[in-house]
């Protein structure tokens, strides 16, 4: 944080009287309420501190350290004396008092903004280190920060600070969280797209190593070729030959090799059957092997789109839910799950994973699909008469984030799975249906 910055918002807050709450929402980020609601968060990460305001920040637990513990104690419904800035630097403190039936007793709360030793400390009225944050040794730094030792001074800094002047210092503040929203969000998309393209990688590579159905069919008629004139060379074959030279039908000299594991001539030509059978299995399944690989390509690659594509973190924790599993259950690679608001949404990666969808919807669920087009088949798992309308929107965003990248105005439709009639594989028939729009421009 700049010290100019630094310097208005001390402005700012000096204005305030009371702190009627103080506590930690998250490892870093302390919230303090002046006043009656004018809440101000300090987010103290190393080398990365500043200042901030927003509507709600939700808090990740509560915290019962000792430092969290002298926070409330000492701060809650304290009155504020002074505001100032140490030396000029950048290190805020809150000088405060608790009228107490006994006497009045100050307690300094000190934000210090200093790069790689950012820190919170609380100091009482001699400036001796009642509790930090971070609690600092004298290996680490000269200016050690422990319990019950005087705190040094921070040196004064050998430079004259440049001016930033800010037109509204609450906008600013407002600003300060939206910039830091940005980069969280940017940091999470670039995560979860890293974790993406390793899956990427992954398929393409298997797509790339597919058996050729060329070699397999030449393999499957060597084999087959091969094991014939084996059985109808039999009695030439002796029981010591490990390298037999025959004249095929058109009286050409071809040589095979018996391996040593058969015991037989035989043995090896049942074993060149069974491998030339095994050549014909692979080439006759080949294509469907081709397509489920190409569909999850394609399925991964419109996921990486949708991310890249995301607005909020709230969309990508929507992408990538925290499904606890109290047993080790399969997952199904050709469904992807969602989980909205409670409700559990599946969406069919590939035509599998779309007829798998169907068959094991019950008839409340209700389906989703793009109107009048291919796309993937959505269930949304219920069994609520009244679905909510925000939950059938998340749906058909997603069906169309997965069915394709192009931004638009798109129709999708949605029924109940009892009104959609299965005609072939993922074909179906539907009626009774409703419709809405997804606009993803």
């Amino acid at each position: 944080m700049k010290l100019s910055h630094l310097t208005q918002i001390t402005t700012y807050l000096q204005k305030f009287q009371k702190i009627s709450a103080i506590y930690r929402v998250s490892d870093t980020i302390v919230k303090i309420s002046f006043d009656k609601n004018d809440i101000v968060y300090f987010d103290m990460q190393r080398s990365n501190s500043s200042m901030f305001r927003c509507d709600s920040y939700t808090r990740s637990k509560v915290y019962n350290a000792p430092f969290d513990v002298l926070l409330a104690k000492r701060f809650i419904r304290s009155n504020i004396l002074s505001i100032e800035l140490l030396n000029e630097d950048k290190i805020l403190r809150f000088k405060t008092s608790i009228a107490s039936a006994y006497k009045e007793e100050i307690t300094f709360l000190q934000f210090e903004f200093t790069g790689k030793y950012t820190n919170i400390i609380i100091l009482d009225e001699n400036e001796v280190v009642i509790e930090a944050l971070r609690h600092v040794d004298l290996f680490s730094s000269f200016r050690e920060v422990r319990v019950g030792q005087k705190l040094l001074e921070v040196p004064v800094a050998p430079f004259i600070a440049k001016e930033y002047p800010l037109d509204d210092v609450k906008e600013f503040l407002y600003a300060q969280y939206a910039k830091e929203m940005q980069n969280k969000l940017s940091s999470l998309k670039k995560q979860k797209i890293s974790f993406l393209n390793k899956k990427l990688k992954k398929l393409q590579k298997l797509y790339d190593n597919l058996d050729n159905k060329k070699e397999l069919e030449q393999e499957m008629q060597k084999y087959q070729y091969y094991g014939n004139l084996l059985l109808a060379n039999l009695h030439n074959v002796k029981s010591y030959q490990r390298v037999i030279e025959l004249n095929d039908y058109d009286g050409n000299k071809i040589k095979i090799e018996l391996h040593k594991e058969f015991w037989s001539a035989s043995d090896m030509a049942n074993s060149m059957f069974s491998r030339s059978k095994k050549s014909k299995q692979k080439a006759s399944h080949l294509h469907i092997e081709e397509k489920s690989l190409s569909s999850k390509i394609e399925h991964i690659k419109l996921f990486i789109h949708t991310v890249s594509e995301a607005k909020d973190i709230a969309k990508i924790q929507l992408l990538f839910p925290k499904i606890i599993q109290a047993k080790k259950v399969k997952v199904n690679d050709s469904i992807e799950v969602f989980l909205v608001e409670g409700y559990k949404i599946q969406l069919g990666k590939n035509e599998k994973g779309n007829i798998e969808l169907l068959q094991n919807a019950r008839a409340r669920d209700i389906w989703v699909h793009m109107k009048d087009r291919p796309s993937a088949h959505v269930i949304i798992t219920t069994d609520k008469q009244n679905l909510p309308i925000e939950i059938i929107k998340s749906a058909a965003r997603l069906c169309v984030d997965f069915t394709i990248a192009q931004k638009d105005k798109f129709l999708v439709d949605y029924t109940p799975r009892r009104e959609v009639t299965i005609q072939n594989g993922a074909n179906v028939l539907y009626n009774k249906y409703k419709t809405i729009e997804v606009d993803t421009r």
